[in-house]
């Protein structure tokens, strides 16, 4: 994980208010090309949506089950169909491969690690599945779970789009989709799980991890 540390501290944006999908990408895209062009600092932002749908580049038509009942956006990530909402945390990672090595595959390494070690410290035990995206709870009856979700994207080795980690979202609200392609498994949470659900302790977690991996982090400035 050492190539993906870097010593320039990251901004660490939070938004409290819930921040609508084309808004938060609108940002997400004229960031990640101030960074390219050296003029910002690399960012992690913190924030919420309301209910939506997000089709990622590799989604199929057939796994949005229910097109009607959140607003649907089309995104530049990687991946498939995926449910944002009030009550999981949604982390966006603008950050500057050319400082960091510039290995796509060490790099999500990198933020599923960044996953696992936070919700090690929330006393959740989460993995890696192979051929699956995302981190996942296994129950003690076997029963496998997705609790977050992975789906990035590269523009002249700026990374943007991130991670989501459910913390306490309406869970009925994944049947309108096939999350992520994979029917066969359900999608969990840290309230589901009966742990905390109280956001400023998921981001102080989400926050010491990044920095173990990534490096040092600094309040934005807003």
């Amino acid at each position: 994980m050492s190539t993906l540390i870097s010593d320039t501290p990251i901004e660490w944006r939070v938004s409290r208010e819930t921040i609508p999908y084309p808004d938060a990408v609108s940002e997400m895209e004229a960031r990640a090309a101030s960074i390219a062009r050296g003029e910002a600092r690399e960012q992690i932002w913190l924030l919420e949506h309301p209910p939506l749908y997000s089709a990622g580049t590799s989604a199929k038509p057939s796994d949005l089950v229910d097109p009607a009942r959140f607003d649907v956006f089309s995104s530049g990530r990687g991946g498939q169909y995926t449910y944002h909402g009030p009550g999981q945390r949604v982390a966006y990672a603008m950050l500057d491969l050319r400082l960091r090595g510039r290995d796509v595959s060490a790099f999500v390494r990198g933020l599923e690690q960044w996953i696992i070690d936070t919700l090690a410290a929330l006393d959740v035990v989460a993995e890696r599945k192979t051929g699956r995206v995302g981190v996942w709870v296994t129950h003690d009856d076997g029963r496998e779970e997705k609790i977050a979700a992975i789906g990035v994207r590269l523009k002249k080795w700026i990374s943007f789009h991130g991670i989501a980690i459910n913390v306490a979202p309406d869970l009925s609200h994944f049947s309108g989709i096939v999350p992520c392609g994979i029917s066969e498994h359900g999608v969990t949470s840290l309230s589901a799980l009966g742990k905390t659900t109280d956001m400023a302790i998921v981001d102080k977690a989400l926050r010491q991890s990044f920095e173990a991996i990534f490096g040092p982090t600094v309040n934005a400035k807003l």
